[in-house]
């Protein structure tokens, strides 16, 4: 019986004959460095996928000096997956290089393909691939992310492997096998779905060490890729830096435009960001806000609280009556409200507030009568208190203007915020410039890299 194989990825690795009884213990340490390494290589992948897809969709072409990276990427990965938890096949340390390495217990190998279909470009990566994404996610844990070194049956069969080596000094071929052929899986639709190759996937295990795709000396469907000499540690540099320039200026300028949006959306025609309106009621004799926003959390001190510009309380009548709106330092209103329940809010949602409750009676004097008070307004409502921010601990104080009890309000909030277009503009000029910045440094150095 003929059976298909794919010509478009080969992926190899050999068991050593006398593998370390313990050292795969602590090769999630020793695989540290190369963790650090790789997440950057793959931030640079991802990057630079993102430009392979745009020249497939307009070209029908993967550019080819970003072809050989990612191939290197890709061996690089599986270097360290056969040698760490996806195998613990071998014991020799992997290399850091994206080169093909062929003497290395674990090899893999991607064909370049002169053409890739446009049309496929946009759905084989997402749609196409989504059968593949539920068998993988049972293989390698919840989510298909290559790069996360961790999680689901493949580790768990090498880890049983690894402690099977460790009592009895053998390594059970038949988990190498298994475990082989979905390392091979997992491979595969990675290539696929980074757009290298418009071959779906077997949904088949090919298990063993290697590969079925052919014996090496057969000439493959398409031509090889070769090993990327010309990506010099230098250059190799200058794209991960290009990629981190472009994924932090599409932050940037990502929470810049964001911010001008809500800028210039959320107002008030008063020039006032305003949270929704929230109804607090509490059955004692005050409602007590609590600005810990003002202070430094941790130590207490006093912010600087300028960038606030000016804040407003505003509060409707809900059937108390007159109202009381007052804020005062927090020493000064905890000793007027020390001996009268009355419901504190702390920054939670008003659900949330959690009464005061001393024994003690109504208080002996009507709020407005209090001198510690640095704005107050009371009387009908809708009512509006205005206060330019001062660093230190405040408290916002709602009571019936006759001292009654059971206070009922409606409360919204609001603040100027002068800062928060300067800072929007900020962000998105960051973010520009550093698009821009990334895009000539990836550009530079991919053009440069394919023409050696």
């Amino acid at each position: 019986m003929t059976t298909t194989t794919s010509t478009a990825i080969r992926l190899d690795a050999r068991l050593d004959e006398q593998p370390s009884r313990g050292l795969w213990l602590v090769k999630w340490l020793l695989l540290i460095p190369h963790f650090v390494v790789l997440s950057l290589l793959w931030l640079a992948f991802t990057v630079l996928t993102v430009i392979a897809f745009f020249a497939i969709l307009f070209t029908g072409r993967y550019p080819r000096s970003i072809f050989e990276f990612n191939v290197g990427v890709l061996r690089w990965t599986w270097r360290v997956w056969c040698y760490g938890y996806g195998a613990l096949a071998t014991d020799r340390y992997p290399p850091f290089s994206l080169g093909a390495e062929p003497d290395y217990p674990a090899t893999l190998d991607v064909a370049y393909p002169e053409r890739l279909s446009r049309g496929l470009v946009l759905v084989k990566w997402w749609l196409l691939a989504l059968p593949h994404y539920l068998v993988l996610a049972f293989f390698i844990g919840s989510g298909f992310v290559l790069w996360r070194f961790g999680g689901g049956l493949i580790t768990l069969l090498a880890v049983i492997a690894g402690v099977v080596l460790l009592f009895t000094g053998r390594y059970p071929r038949e988990i190498f096998d298994l475990v082989l052929g979905m390392d091979r899986w997992v491979f595969r639709v990675g290539v696929y779905t980074a757009l290298m190759t418009d071959e779906y996937p077997p949904f088949r295990l090919d298990t063993g060490g290697t590969d079925p795709a052919g014996p090496r000396d057969e000439q493959p469907r398409h031509e090889p890729a070769p090993t990327p000499a010309g990506w010099t540690a230098g250059r190799v540099a200058g794209v991960v830096v290009g990629a981190l320039l472009l994924v932090t200026g599409l932050g940037a300028a990502a929470g810049g435009g964001t911010l001008l949006w809500f800028d210039s959306t959320q107002r008030d025609q008063a020039g006032y960001l305003t949270t929704t309106t929230q109804h607090v009621t509490d059955p004692g004799y005050a409602l007590r806000f609590d600005a810990a926003d003002v202070v430094h959390r941790e130590t207490g001190a006093p912010a600087e609280v300028t960038w606030l510009g000016e804040v407003r309380a505003r509060a409707t009548w809900s059937g108390t009556g007159p109202l009381f709106v007052g804020i005062g330092r927090t020493e000064d209103v905890d000793r007027y409200l020390a001996a009268m329940p009355h419901g504190r809010f702390d920054g939670r949602p008003a659900a949330m507030m959690h009464p005061w409750r001393p024994a003690g009676t109504r208080p002996l004097t009507a709020p407005a009568a209090q001198n510690f008070w640095v704005a107050s307004t009371s009387g009908a409502t809708p009512l509006s208190l205005t206060w330019n921010p001062q660093p230190g601990h405040w408290s916002l104080v709602v009571m019936n203007t006759n001292a009654g009890p059971g206070v009922r309000a409606d409360l919204d909030f609001g603040a100027t915020a002068p800062f928060l277009g300067p800072v929007a503009w900020s962000l998105l000029g960051v973010g520009v410039a550093f698009l821009i910045g990334g895009a000539l440094l990836v550009a530079g150095t991919v053009r440069v890299t394919g023409r050696n």
